[in-house]
């Protein structure tokens, strides 16, 4: 009997065959420290208290890999409610209109990124019609744009990326340059036409190209260098006749392009596997902390005595707090629609779009704030922007077939 009893429990979970010489006592099986399948999140298992992965799990688990992998629609269904065993009869999740529609989606985002920027330059200006203190502009641009990270953060949209300090060590640099470039161009803007300073950041290649050549020794090829003459040129014809000129405005947008220039330089130095919301995050919180001693002692004094007040009794308190949190907001929404774009697209089409994007914040401008330009104002900014979009297509189209033969 006792025989019988012990040949039954080989039958039970697969356990191995018992010998009739041991007494039942000294036989214990325990299953009370094993978890269900699924039972830890993240794809995890617990099987006699240790979490193994997945494709373990499909080795020694006696389910087999079809049935575990099998949809739970599909599993769950029975043969007399018409279900089948097979795999092949799981139901094909729909497709959503991103994946349907990639077109749309990245016009969308060109769109966006197109408005945003020509409605920040606009409003930007628009203040400093009647509060001229770009530094203090600029710590409200970054401020609003680091609340915005933290509520993004807070909710875990995204997911907050951790940080060490090799990393952190890494975008300082970013960031200094960042701040640098963003509180110069402020300057520029306050100063001169918002047209005319984006005719002179049109010379950023040039300085890209410059850096690249002189400071890290990359060989840059005579074509790249012959497309950025026209750019030279169409700035040099719209300085001598730009109605606006003043040499704050013209040397800020110089310092500017500078400044953006070592900042690609520094990026290419930081690269890293966390993603661009992330990293932008980061650069706007290291950029305010660098950002706002300037502003305490270059504009502190004048704005505590008359600058706060002036600004109030012309546009009252509302429309002055408003116009201060939307420009930060714009600022910042521009810039990672920017980031989330070249995501998107190719760098080709993504340099094509930046130039566009030029030519439509220059044009909007004008309209917006009926600037008078000379005729040969406004011929040196088409031979500016015509000298970019060459470069841009002849560098990102190099780009390319240097991918090409990496992949080859």
């Amino acid at each position: 009997m006792e025989s019988r009893l012990l040949s039954g429990a080989t039958t039970i979970a697969g356990l191995p065959q018992l010998s009739p010489k041991l007494s039942p006592e000294s036989v214990k099986v325990s299953f009370t420290s094993a978890k269900p399948i699924g039972a830890v999140g993240e794809g995890g298992n617990v099987i006699w208290g240790r979490q193994l992965r997945p494709a373990l799990l499909l080795e020694r688990s006696p389910v087999s890999k079809r049935e575990v992998l099998k949809p739970v629609s599909a599993a769950a269904s029975s043969p007399a409610d018409g279900g089948s065993d097979s795999a092949g009869d799981a139901k094909i999740a729909p497709i959503g209109f991103v994946e349907k529609y990639p077109a749309l989606v990245t016009g969308f985002f060109f769109f966006m990124w197109y408005f945003l920027n020509v409605i920040f330059n606009i409003l930007n200006k628009k203040i400093y019609n009647y509060f001229p203190y770009p530094y203090f502009v600029s710590v409200i641009h970054l401020l609003v744009g680091v609340v915005y990270c933290l509520v993004s953060w807070a909710v875990g949209l995204p997911k907050r990326a951790p940080i060490d300090s090799n990393l952190l060590k890494l975008l300082i640099p970013v960031a200094v340059c960042h701040a640098i470039g963003h509180v110069t161009s402020n300057v520029s803007f306050a100063a001169v036409a918002v047209s005319f300073t984006h005719t002179i950041k049109a010379l950023e290649p040039f300085f890209n190209a410059a850096a690249s050549q002189f400071v890290l020794g990359q060989s840059i090829p005579i074509t790249l260098w012959l497309s950025l003459a026209p750019v030279v040129i169409g700035v040099s014809m719209a300085s001598m006749t730009e109605l606006s000129f003043n040499w704050t405005g013209f040397i800020s947008a110089m310092i500017s392009n500078i400044s953006f220039t070592y900042r690609s330089i520094y990026s290419k130095k930081a690269m890293t596997d966390m993603d661009s919301t992330n990293i932008y995050a980061y650069i706007s919180i290291i950029a305010l902390f660098v950002c706002i001693p300037p502003a305490i002692i270059f504009e502190g004094p004048q704005l505590m005595k008359h600058g706060f007040s002036d600004a109030l009794t012309k546009v009252g308190t509302t429309k002055f707090i408003s116009d201060l949190f939307w420009v930060g907001m714009f600022y910042h929404l521009y810039n990672q629609l920017a980031t989330n774009t070249l995501e998107r697209v190719a760098p080709l089409t993504h340099a094509v779009g930046n130039v566009l994007k030029r030519v439509f914040v220059i044009g909007f401008s004008i309209l917006a704030f009926g600037n008078k330009i000379s005729t040969q104002t406004g011929i040196g900014t088409v031979i500016a922007i015509a000298g970019v979009a060459m470069y841009s297509f002849i560098k990102a189209k190099m780009e390319e077939e240097k991918r090409q033969m990496k992949a080859a």
